[in-house]
């Protein structure tokens, strides 16, 4: 199986949805705030490992221990995981911190900070 088969990416899309859900209702480690996404999902083509990368709004206190409530509780999720989807396989899941979303926020503020400079500038200039 190719790693980017049509099977391998709904397999993917299916185990983010799963997994977000799981998270968001099941999991009661107080290391784990709510605001935490599940933003992309790798498994592997045969079935034996899976990397979720996550999202955590937060410092980066927050974020890494976030990160240590879910490591602690994959054994949990890769349970709970098994229940809803019928794979040949239940992956065995890694959590990996994506800090995409945070830094697209940081480089929109950069980007209005530039804009309102340069408005600023133009009406001195008139």
């Amino acid at each position: 199986m190719r790693k980017n088969s049509i099977k391998n990416t709904r397999i993917n899309g299916e185990v983010q949805r799963v997994l977000a859900e799981i998270i968001r209702s099941e999991i009661k480690d107080p290391r784990v705030p709510e605001f935490t996404s599940v933003v992309a999902v790798d498994v592997a083509p045969d079935l034996k490992s899976c990397k979720a990368y996550v999202s955590v709004f937060g410092d980066e206190g927050v974020e890494e221990e976030a990160l240590k409530g879910l490591t602690s509780a994959a054994g949990f999720i890769r349970r709970e995981l098994a229940n809803e989807l019928n794979l040949r396989n239940t992956p065995d899941i890694r959590f990996y911190l994506d800090r995409s979303i945070a830094y697209g926020v940081d480089m929109s503020h950069k980007i209005d900070q530039v804009i309102e400079s340069d408005n600023s500038k133009h009406h001195e200039d008139q």
